[in-house]
């Protein structure tokens, strides 16, 4: 999606055989890679399902989905699964690594607005004061004396 060096992706589920802009199954999130921080919003819970039936990610959509703590999550349920997590302590670790995730995130938006907000004081045409370069000198006068100096003849 998108236009001329502008992108914007949509994520979907997609078969394999179908054609890459063609159709598709299920729309569950999108990422645009032009904000700064990139903006992703993603459906963490369909992901998540469509793991577990078998889904395959592309490259670019399995970092995004580690980004969001998807595969995280399943990661954890794997441990579930095989008994060395409780539901309840999986669900707690999972909740609070994306909580710890988002405030990362916040702080980084927080951070780039500053900087546009600086970027656009700087440029925004008021002069700064200048600064007078006058450097003042002074002289001390030279001691007079009354004797004369001998002149060699």
């Amino acid at each position: 999606m998108g236009r001329k060096k502008s992108p914007f992706y949509h994520i979907v589920i997609a078969d394999a055989r179908a054609p890459r802009d063609g159709r598709f199954i299920e729309r569950i999130g999108s990422y645009n890679p032009m904000t700064k921080p990139a903006t992703i919003d993603i459906d963490r819970d369909k992901a998540f399902e469509w793991l577990n039936n078998g889904a395959q990610p592309t490259d670019t959509v399995n970092a995004i989905l580690r980004f969001k703590g998807v595969l995280y999550k399943k990661h954890l349920m794997r441990g579930v699964k095989k008994g060395a997590l409780t539901l309840e302590q999986a669900d707690e670790k999972h909740t609070s690594w994306v909580e710890q995730k988002e405030a990362k995130i916040a702080d980084r938006v927080s951070q780039t607005k500053k900087e546009i907000i600086d970027f656009h004081a700087m440029v925004s045409g008021v002069a700064a004061p200048k600064v007078s370069k006058k450097v003042i000198v002074e002289e001390t006068p030279a001691e007079e004396t009354n004797e004369e100096t001998p002149v060699a003849e």
